[in-house]
């Protein structure tokens, strides 16, 4: 009689106090739950500990090499990438576990459903928004971008259909704190890759930023939210690019006038 598969599901974590024991609650179906935490100052830890996770402190090496991390000390067959904000449905759970019982491919991508300030989008190019998520620990790798890591897998891919539930914009603090640090990281990975920018083509690529996510992915049936979604989308890749500017060709200090001003 052959032994069932078993799962790991690996968080990476850092000041998710307000997310985790949700987060931790929804993958307890697994065999083993990571939470790798890189320096929490909030309670992150202990919270993770009480709603059943094993904790792991860690440095921050990036998001990707945290991950590959967290499938090395994983001990199952399978392992399932988790993040803090996201939540695994019942209707997933079930589906996770019948795809690793038939073992009918070697990685999973699962849709994610996603909130902006209270509502879940649903246009925009927001859905079915798929990633790899679930893999055979022994097929599964992550990418060292310092952004958009994402899963890899050595294997045949199928897809889920239950969807993951992403809190992933709160309110709009959080947006304009991510805006600007995912600006910033995604700046950096196209610097790594030799990608050029100019002012002028950075405000072109947020514009035209917006009219896709807006007109031509139908964000304008998301209603306000839907508007939201796009002049953000419209300042993200704006910003990206013109730090892409400033990353390559540094500003440097202006001379003082030497006439009066």
């Amino acid at each position: 009689m052959s032994l069932r598969p078993t799962l790991s599901v690996v968080i990476a974590a850092k000041n998710e106090a307000h997310n985790i024991g949700e987060c931790v609650e929804s993958a307890r179906f697994a065999d083993e739950v990571l939470v790798l935490d890189s320096g929490s100052t909030d309670g992150t830890a202990d919270l993770a500990r009480e709603a059943g996770a094993t904790v792991v402190s860690t440095d921050w090496p990036g998001y990707g090499p945290q991950q590959q991390r967290g499938f090395g000390l994983a001990r199952s067959d399978w392992v399932l990438s988790l993040d803090a904000d996201e939540r695994i449905t019942p209707a997933l759970q079930a589906e996770i576990l019948a795809a690793i019982a038939n073992g009918k491919a070697d990685g999973y991508e699962i849709p994610r459903l996603s909130s902006l300030c209270g509502r879940f989008i649903h246009h925009g190019g927001w859905r079915p928004d798929r990633t790899l998520r679930l893999a055979r620990r022994s097929k599964a790798g992550f990418t060292d971008h310092f952004l958009h890591a994402h899963m890899t897998v050595d294997g045949r891919r199928a897809r889920l259909r239950h969807s993951l539930i992403h809190y992933s914009y709160g309110d709009v603090h959080d947006m304009l704190e991510k805006l600007d640090r995912y600006s910033t990281g995604h700046a950096r990975d196209m610097a790594e890759r030799g990608k050029r920018s100019s002012v002028a083509g950075a405000a072109a690529r947020g514009w035209w930023a917006f009219v896709r996510t807006y007109l031509l992915r139908a964000g304008f049936l998301d209603g306000s939210h839907g508007l939201m979604l796009a002049i953000y989308n419209a300042e993200y890749t704006y910003y990206k690019y013109l730090k892409l500017v400033h990353l390559r060709r540094p500003p440097g200090r202006p001379e003082i006038p030497t006439e009066p001003v």
